[in-house]
């Protein structure tokens, strides 16, 4: 299933393992999940994970960072038309439609309008992990909503 999933879901799911966020960063590490991105993207994945305040392992980072860019998927998208609030946010939207992402996962769901995402699905850490837990049991939709 492709993904592409925002910075701040990503270092949350690393610095706290349980939980939604948690439970996302598994199911990338054991290849259910395929997150998508560009060299923004990933840019803005190793300049956070870096940051002092995280305390990460920087080792462990560098080898998390080479799995992602291996097992991953690079995708080449196209200018947005309209503006997002975060222009920052911007380069998440744009992988997500040229990727054909089943969806985008963020903690800022306000960053991304109905009016801007093109039908893109916005879902926060908790309402990805319901719908992929449906969509897994087989006793919901197969397409996400939203």
């Amino acid at each position: 299933m492709k993904i592409v999933l925002d910075t701040n879901v990503l270092v949350s799911g690393l610095l706290t393992p349980y939980g939604p966020n948690g439970e996302i960063i598994r199911l990338i590490s054991a290849g259910v999940l395929t997150v998508q991105y560009d060299s923004r993207i990933f840019l803005e994945y190793q300049d956070v994970l870096a940051r002092p305040r995280f305390q990460f392992d920087m080792q462990d980072v560098n080898t998390f960072l080479a799995w992602l860019k291996q097992t991953g998927q690079v995708v080449f998208g196209a200018p947005l038309g309209k503006r997002l609030p975060d222009p920052d946010d911007e380069p998440f939207l744009e992988v997500a439609i040229a990727g054909q992402a089943v969806c985008i996962i963020t903690g800022n769901k306000k960053h991304f309008p109905k009016a801007v995402r093109q039908n893109v699905t916005i879902f926060s850490p908790a309402e990805f992990i319901e719908f992929f837990r449906k969509h897994n049991e087989g006793t919901g939709q197969a397409h996400p909503q939203g």
